[in-house]
């Protein structure tokens, strides 16, 4: 796929991301400037986090929000075309994982933001979260909800969702 086709499908899929998170404030961490214009013109707060990878973005970022009071976060990645109503994923005490249809990545996680959850996305990130879930103490609930475990990370999820 052409650079160009790449840009606009993932801006594509991550404008639909935003959207299925209403009613819910949406704050996108990032480190790139076409990003963060993206995210401004979609209604998003945008956490400036340069440098940090994504574990660290997003650990900066969850950090950042708690210590402007918010309670819980939703960490969704931009990938999920299909995702609808994450919204409706409140109304649980604990942790909540979504994993990818192959049960090897994350693509959701509901946590305390003050709980001090350790993000470790890449290979093996379901089993890493889920253990961090535990390590935390409190309950742990894992959805294995189509719409959101379906995420496109390689060109045949590209095609499936063609088709």
């Amino acid at each position: 796929m052409p650079d160009h086709a790449r840009a606009e499908l993932a801006r594509s899929m991550a404008t639909h991301v935003v959207a299925a998170c209403a009613p819910l404030p949406v704050a996108v961490v990032c480190d790139d400037p076409d990003v963060a214009a993206w995210a401004g013109g979609v209604g998003a707060t945008v956490l400036w986090e340069p440098g940090l990878g994504l574990n660290g973005a997003v650990t900066s970022g969850v950090e950042r929000l708690a210590a402007a009071g918010v309670r819980w976060v939703t960490v969704a990645h931009g990938d999920l075309p299909r995702a609808r109503r994450l919204d409706q994923l409140s109304g649980f005490d604990g942790v909540t994982l979504v994993p990818d249809r192959r049960d090897e990545g994350t693509n959701v996680i509901r946590v305390l933001a003050r709980a001090g959850f350790r993000f470790s996305y890449g290979p093996g990130s379901f089993r890493a979260h889920l253990a961090e879930a535990f390590r935390l103490g409190g309950r742990v609930r894992v959805l294995r909800t189509p719409i959101l475990a379906y995420d496109v990370d390689w060109p045949d999820d590209v095609l499936e969702l063609n088709t």
